[in-house]
């Protein structure tokens, strides 16, 4: 089956998934989306903070990237299922032109380590005179509804959609997918051979989200030379 117009790639039919990503620790979860049940309040309390609260849309991003029907409100960790669609990156990622926000997801730990390290790496990489760094990143445990979902594990790992340094072919592929109203794709990941990564474009199949442990990253110059497991932070309630 596939699904719509999308180029050839089939459709997933598939119950709920854990997924693995990676997030600066400096940023904390948005309390006014932890704070609220379903979209009414979220509307009413959203009005009375932005009454006395100059920083309320540098907290939860621009709302106008996600229709307030896409947040899975109630759940565990609501605000970071939502924050990569209301804090897009303008410059893009993978499968999106920095028009519209998306989140990924790997299938392990090990993967979302191996493709921070290799994203990271050439952000220090780029900073003249840099010596030294540390990088602290927490851990976030995803469960999460895919449907409906299409399927890049059917393309070769040698199609230009996986292009270790060009977007070009993945981001037309992702504004494709994004037209159709599909909620994820399953795709290879690049950074890490043989595993495997999801990229959602929407946050209303996410069930919960669960703080892990925190990883930090040392940079020596040259390289990420050392990555480690640093604590375990109590689970968000």
């Amino acid at each position: 089956m596939v699904i719509m117009d999308t180029p050839g790639l089939p459709a997933l039919e598939i119950a709920q998934q854990r997924g693995y990503r990676l997030i600066n620790s400096k940023y904390p979860p948005i309390a006014l989306f932890e704070d609220v049940a379903d979209e009414s309040e979220f509307d009413i309390l959203y009005t009375l903070q932005a009454l006395t609260n100059p920083r309320l849309k540098n907290e939860t991003g621009d709302l106008a990237y996600l229709a307030a029907g896409e947040i899975p409100f109630g759940i565990a960790g609501c605000s970071y299922a939502v924050a990569p669609f209301t804090h897009v990156n303008p410059q893009g990622s993978r499968f999106s032109d920095g028009t519209f926000g998306m989140m990924y997801l790997a299938d392990e730990m090990a993967t979302a380590l191996a493709e921070v390290t290799y994203h990271q790496e050439r952000y220090w990489q780029f900073i003249e005179g840099l010596k030294y760094d540390r990088l602290v990143m927490r851990s976030l445990v995803f469960i999460f509804d895919p449907a409906p979902a299409l399927d890049a594990l059917a393309l070769p790992f040698s199609d230009p959609v996986y292009d270790p340094l060009s977007y070009s072919a993945a981001r037309g592929l992702g504004r494709s997918i994004k037209a159709t109203g599909c909620s994820a794709l399953r795709y290879r990941s690049v950074r890490r051979p043989g595993a495997v990564c999801w990229g959602l474009f929407t946050p209303k199949g996410v069930k919960s989200v669960q703080q892990s442990a925190h990883y930090e990253f040392i940079w020596d110059g040259e390289r990420i030379a050392k990555i480690d497991r640093i604590m375990s932070t109590q689970a968000l309630r």
